[in-house]
């Protein structure tokens, strides 16, 4: 499988620290020959961290992707019925919207974008990042990974001493696993042991 050609949606959420890992992925993706169609949450917009200004990334993600970013509900929604998607990526995808998504809940581009994609039928990628994976926010990533069309980056502890409940993805496993995605497949192993910078 190649993702040459297809048309990826890459929804970007405010899990800050996590960026400076998932924003060189979407340049793989375009070497990779697919089309990427970024969206943002209103977080990622408005926010200034010690990690940059949310503004500062989208800027970098445009120059990248060649379009402006997807940043409200209203410009979401046609990429269900108009414009649909091959798949859809999450990443970095907070406790937040993560816990959102499971429940049905579409209040940001992101979410709207991924909910379309499911309702064509194709598959959503989720690369999380959360501080309570393994604490209220397990029930949501049960409930997701059950879910027909759903596939995970694969993903661990990353800081099990530190931040016992903390999960995150294996952001440079996102394209192998967006290939999986589109075959019909979970690249496995969807578990994994991380260590410090990977």
């Amino acid at each position: 499988m190649t993702i040459k050609g297809k048309h990826i949606g890459f929804g970007i959420t405010g899990s800050h620290c996590t960026y400076s890992q998932v924003v060189p992925e979407v340049q793989k993706l375009i070497d990779a020959g697919s089309k990427v169609t970024a969206f943002v949450t209103y977080t990622v917009k408005q926010t200034v961290t010690r990690f940059g200004d949310g503004k500062d990334w989208i800027d970098k993600v445009e120059s990248m992707t060649g379009q402006k970013t997807v940043d409200s509900i209203v410009k979401a929604e046609p990429y269900g019925p108009k414009k649909p998607l091959d798949c859809m990526v999450i990443a970095p995808l907070t406790g937040n919207s993560l816990s959102k998504f499971a429940n049905a809940q579409t209040d940001s581009p992101v979410l709207m974008a991924a909910k379309a994609t499911l309702r064509n039928g194709r598959p959503v990628v989720l690369g999380i990042s959360t501080n309570d994976g393994l604490g209220l926010n397990l029930q949501n990533i049960a409930k997701l990974i059950v879910t027909k069309n759903i596939y995970f980056i694969p993903f661990g502890q990353d800081d099990p001493f530190g931040k016992p409940n903390s999960l995150v993805g294996r952001m440079d496993k996102m394209i192998e696993t967006i290939e999986s995605a589109i075959e019909g497949r979970q690249l496995q192993p969807v578990l994994i042991e991380r260590t410090v910078g990977t």
